[in-house]
């Protein structure tokens, strides 16, 4: 082989290994924006499992139709990928930011996420097509050969987005900025392939356009970059009736607290879920709480409750030694431990000494708990999602049922059994499943409506009373708990199969909590 041919050969070889770095690189931006579409709507909407379904589905659909559409523009291979990526660069890059002003100012987040899902899954399904062509251009070889190069690039890189996704973009950038920082990346990589390897193949004058397209998605994408913050801020205003005082995102949650402006009104929201409002948060504690402390109570567990509120309760019987609190995140407790507000509602119930918080998944750590209590109180946030839903399972009630001392009771908040009716009979079942004979009531709590609860003890099912020796409350009383347990014809117990790990049942038992 001649000097000219081996440094062609080099030449040719340096120029495939660089679009497939394209590949690679695309791929990898192109699962970020499916991410994040789907952890988007895990935040504002829960139901993890409907949201990626949808995302996938949708994104996978269209990209079946965007490797037709790019058929004609494989005659203009480097110019056709240059405009493609600038393009799903611009969409994707501010899919994030489009989405939650649809759903904070328009309440139209699900018809504009469908078709979010579908332009770009259309943009990177136009992307192999355009690839193949320019590999072939570079040096021709067999279909199989080509593919086999494309789609390895293609399946690593989405590996390294799939992973610098959840340990990288969202705890060093957030959704907004990360997804904006990505459209950068995606951009400068569909130009750099036309105007640089392929520059020869671009009259100037396409050039130029696609220099002044990538410039002009680069200034909007450091725009959506720079002004996230503060777009986030007033989106989330929008979202909330009241001033908001806190606001973070921890690595399991967005942490939300809003104050009235005459300040007696306090609210905590995870996920744009209530967890209280301080005008009424007593009588669901109350509730909760005291007619579980019938019995022995020395010793007891809270799985969840990281607000401190039920500890507070808790923490009022002088002859309770110990109170283990399992939440999994401690930004939750870090707030509830140290904010003015949050402390004077909880009586600073992390400073007692007979509180101890550990932070882990509640179903994890039964798993491996050896202990026992007299009294485990399940404060933990309704079954909207597969990370919840599996609270609410036959196997975690039998992890607390192994958890009770002889003579223990464990109670439960069960959601609304006027409007997630199923739901709440489900939850039942689960008890009884795992052997705990369960003791339904429910209570008037206005900020969230009718709400239930299950006492339940291994045997015969315990009743729901006042502790002898209770301390003074401001809601429940003897006669308050015996009306509890009165439930109307129309909200009557059914008869429901259990949820378990396998099959969450409660999930698709939520009910229809529409114009409420």
């Amino acid at each position: 082989m001649s000097t000219a041919d081996e440094r062609g050969t080099r030449t040719a070889r340096w120029r495939r290994t660089l679009v497939l770095t394209a590949v690679f690189v695309c791929a990898a931006c192109g699962l970020v924006y499916e991410l994040a579409l789907v952890a988007l709507g895990s935040y504002l909407l829960g139901n993890t499992i409907t949201q990626a379904s949808v995302v996938l589905a949708l994104m996978v659909f269209a990209m079946g139709i965007g490797s037709l559409v790019a058929k004609p523009l494989t005659r203009h291979a480097a110019v056709g990928f240059a405009v493609v990526e600038i393009v799903l660069a611009a969409v994707g890059g501010t899919s994030v930011l489009v989405l939650y002003a649809a759903f904070a100012w328009w309440s139209l987040y699900q018809p504009v996420l469908v078709v979010l899902a579908l332009v770009i899954g259309l943009l990177i399904g136009a992307e192999i097509p355009l690839l193949m062509t320019l590999l072939q251009r570079i040096r021709r070889q067999e279909a199989s050969s080509a593919v086999a190069d494309l789609f390895a690039a293609d399946y690593v890189g989405a590996l390294l987005g799939g992973l610098a996704f959840p340990f990288v973009l969202l705890p060093w950038l957030g959704l907004l900025e990360g997804t904006a920082v990505v459209g950068a990346v995606n951009a400068a990589a569909g130009a750099a392939v036309a105007l640089g390897l392929f520059r020869a193949d671009v009259r100037r004058a396409l050039r130029v356009a696609l220099a002044a397209g990538l410039a002009v998605v680069m200034v909007a994408l450091g725009l959506v970059a720079t002004q996230a913050s503060a777009f986030e801020t007033t989106a989330r205003q929008r979202i909330f009736r009241d001033p908001v005082v806190v606001a973070e995102r921890s690595p399991y949650q967005e942490i939300v607290v809003t104050r009235s402006l005459r300040g007696d009104d306090t609210r905590l929201f995870l996920n744009g879920d209530l967890q209280f409002s301080s005008l009424d948060e007593y009588r669901y504690h109350e509730a909760l709480v005291h007619p579980a402390m019938a019995g022995p109570h020395a010793r007891v567990l809270v799985l969840g409750g990281g607000d401190g509120l039920a500890s507070r309760e808790l923490l009022r019987y002088k002859d309770v030694r110990s109170i283990t609190l399992v939440d999994l995140d401690p930004a939750v407790v870090r707030l509830a431990s140290t904010d003015a507000t949050l402390r004077r509602l909880n009586h600073d119930a992390f400073a007692d000494p007979r509180l101890h918080a550990v932070h882990a998944d509640a179903f994890t750590w039964l798993r491996a708990n050896q202990q026992q209590f007299d009294v485990v109180v399940a404060d933990m946030p309704d079954a909207d999602d597969v990370a919840t839903a599996k609270l609410y399972s036959v196997e975690l009630y039998g992890l607390v049922r192994r958890a009770l001392a002889p003579g223990g009771r464990v109670v439960v908040q069960a959601g609304s059994p006027y409007f997630a009716r199923q739901a709440y009979w489900t939850t039942a079942a689960s008890l009884r499943t795992a052997g705990l004979s369960p003791t339904p009531y429910h209570v008037d709590v206005p900020s969230f409506g009718d709400w239930g609860y299950f006492l339940a003890a291994p045997g015969q099912a315990p009743p729901v009373r006042m502790p002898v020796g209770a301390p003074s409350t401001r809601f429940v009383d003897s006669g308050v708990l015996a009306a509890a347990g009165v439930f109307p014809r129309d909200r009557a117990p059914l008869r429901l199969a259990p949820s378990t790990l396998l099959d969450p049942r409660i999930l698709q038992r939520q009910g229809d909590w529409r114009g409420y």
